[in-house]
Order: structure tokens, then C-alpha cells, then sequence
């Protein structure tokens, strides 16, 4: 096994999210809240803004270190609170940013913390993938 030192960067990525990747999303995951499409809904219930669900901010922020693990099935655990949302502006979008460092090794399993921002600001607290050591 390679030897990790925490605070290493394993992984690291900006997504850029669409109104369009909002929709895509919606009809994948059968979330069709208009918190996440529909300016006026959002506004009438107090939003900032059009929403990136969480679910999806969560599943790009993952997906980050997949190919430096060189397999999914490795991922033991995953968990993340969410901290502010991600608002998706009609015309310019939303980059998403994401930074895996390693953050704990032990015999047979490592964490990784990822760091999830948009716009300057954390997007999702305590966000930890603990994955099977490689062999």
C-alpha cells in the first residue's frame, strides 16, 4: 500500500452546475421540488435563489475521488451536513469546487475530508468518505 500523509490532496475538481443540470437531476431522482427549477417558488418560500439539491451536491462531492481510488466499491462510509445552499443563478450557474485531503489513516481503512465550496463558502460540513485501504 502506498503510504498516505494526512493533509495530502488525493483529489480535487470544480463542477459547474446548470438550471439545466437542476432539471436533468429532478427527473433522475424523482425530487421534482420547484425550489429547484422555479425562480417565484423560490422566492415565495424565502430562498436566495433556485436550489442545487443536496443530494446532488452531495453525489458530485464523492464522486471526486473515484478515480483516485480506482474503484467505487472501496467506499466504506460516506457523510456529510449540510451547511448552506448551493444557488444555481439562471444565466451564469453555479461552480461547485471540491478538495480531498487525507484525513486520518489507520491498518485497514483511510479518511479522506472533502472541502465543498461555492462561492467562496463551505457548502457541506464535516463531509468524510472513509474508504477500504488499498492492497
Amino acid at each position: 500500500m502506498t503510504t498516505l500523509e494526512i493533509g495530502t490532496v488525493v483529489a480535487e475538481r470544480t463542477v459547474h452546475l446548470t438550471r439545466t443540470s437542476l432539471v436533468r437531476y429532478a427527473g433522475a431522482s424523482g425530487d421534482l421540488n420547484p425550489i429547484h427549477y422555479n425562480d417565484a417558488v423560490a422566492a415565495r418560500v424565502g430562498l436566495p435563489g433556485v436550489l442545487a439539491h443536496g443530494m446532488l451536491t452531495m453525489g458530485l462531492a464523492v464522486e471526486t475521488i473515484v478515480e483516485w481510488l480506482g474503484d467505487s466499491g472501496r467506499i466504506l462510509e460516506y457523510g456529510v451536513r449540510f451547511t448552506r445552499p448551493v444557488v444555481v443563478d439562471t444565466e451564469t450557474g453555479a461552480d461547485v469546487t471540491v478538495v480531498a485531503k487525507v484525513g486520518a489513516v489507520d491498518d485497514d481503512a483511510v479518511r479522506i475530508d472533502l472541502t465543498v465550496s461555492h462561492d467562496g463558502t463551505t457548502v457541506l460540513g464535516k463531509a468524510q468518505v472513509r474508504v477500504r485501504a488499498a492492497s
